[in-house]
């Protein structure tokens, strides 16, 4: 194969990719103006998070298992993922706005980007933008924060219920959560993460050893 074929092909690739992504819709709602979003921090006490979990990817790989996420005020979490049938598993340690695998291939291959991913554990947490939005249905509170990409976070009341990056007027990655089941999907690469949440407690705390240096 030419080198001009293989470059012609793999624009191919990343075009037919980037046209699975939905296109984006305009922000609906009334205009609000100068409204601060609802704070969406985590408890001041540590908090547990019990859930199962399944990984899916368009070719055909998938994984399912149990996992536990530990969760410390203002920002800082750990992740563990465990595969059914003792086949292995892996961690994410998420602290601010940066996110780390240390655990091993299949735990990057889960993980979303940290706003997407500090979605999930029900807190925004963008990137600083500016040109923000919001607009109001209702009890339905949505805000634009930034462009390309284009944060879209969506609130029910004071909950945090999606987050939508958009680039290029496409749905790049969403996140979306109820109060016990959160769904996270990649449109472009086609895969996609569920988690099933079983339980969530307040605890004293965490030992230091969960935190790697």
């Amino acid at each position: 194969m030419t080198r001009s074929r293989a470059i012609a092909l793999a624009t191919l690739a990343l075009t037919g990719a980037a046209s699975c992504a939905p296109r984006a819709r305009p922000l609906a709602g009334a205009v609000v103006p100068r409204v601060a979003l609802p704070s969406t921090t985590l408890s001041t006490r540590p908090q547990r998070v019990v859930f199962r979990w399944r990984y899916d990817e368009a070719e055909g790989f998938s994984a399912r298992g149990e996992g536990v996420a530990r969760l410390v005020s203002p920002d800082s979490g750990r992740l563990d993922f465990f595969v059914d049938g003792g086949l292995g598993g892996g961690y994410a340690i998420l602290i601010g706005d940066r996110v780390t695998a240390p655990g091993g291939e299949m735990v990057r291959r889960l993980i979303p980007p940290a706003p997407l991913l500090w979605a999930a554990l029900g807190r925004l947490a963008l990137p600083a933008a500016p040109d923000t939005t919001v607009r109001a249905s209702g009890d339905t509170l949505r805000a634009d924060v930034g462009r390309d990409p284009t944060w879209r976070a969506t609130f029910i009341g004071a909950r945090l219920a999606r987050l939508e990056r958009i680039d290029g007027g496409r749905i790049q990655e969403w996140m979306q959560r109820d109060s016990s089941v959160v769904r996270y999907r990649h449109e472009g690469e086609r895969r996609g993460l569920s988690l099933d949440v079983q339980r969530t407690e307040s605890v004293d705390g965490f030992p230091a050893s969960i935190w790697p240096r």
